[in-house]
């Protein structure tokens, strides 16, 4: 946030600031002090998405400057979230998580989900996970 305000960058200061509300909100619900990072990390998760959903829902309704506004804070989210997986890594997460719960069917589905979930999160698209493990397990 220093850096923001020292460099006059508006839009990341106030991208900063919602983040850092967030983190102080997530906090104060569960009343459990400071956060670590894999909750950190899901507070920032979930700020992407909901971007990524405004953005998309402002194109639709034709809204340009409010999608660019959107996605600019999507951006700067981004940079903290961990490195994203590339598919081969993604895969290769999935064979394994499958191997290890000794998944054979659909009912195993949250056995593998719950494995994978700390493996990637942060990482991947959970929504990509899952459709990867359904497809996975039904062939």
């Amino acid at each position: 946030m220093k850096a923001a305000m020292r460099a006059g960058d508006k839009p990341r200061l106030g991208t900063l600031r919602m983040l850092w509300a967030a983190v102080c909100q997530r906090e104060v619900d569960e009343r459990a002090g400071e956060l670590d990072d894999a909750a950190v990390i899901a507070v920032v998760e979930k700020a992407v998405k909901q971007r990524r959903e405004a953005a998309d829902q402002y194109r639709e309704a034709g809204r340009a400057e409010l999608a660019d506004k959107e996605q600019a804070e999507l951006e700067v989210l981004r940079e903290y979230l961990p490195q994203p997986l590339d598919e081969s890594q993604l895969a290769a997460l999935v064979e394994e998580a499958v191997r290890e719960t000794g998944a054979a069917s659909m009912k195993d589905m949250g056995k593998v989900m719950a494995t994978l979930r700390a493996r990637v999160q942060g990482r991947a698209d959970m929504a990509d996970v899952s459709a990867r493990v359904k497809s996975r397990l039904a062939g």
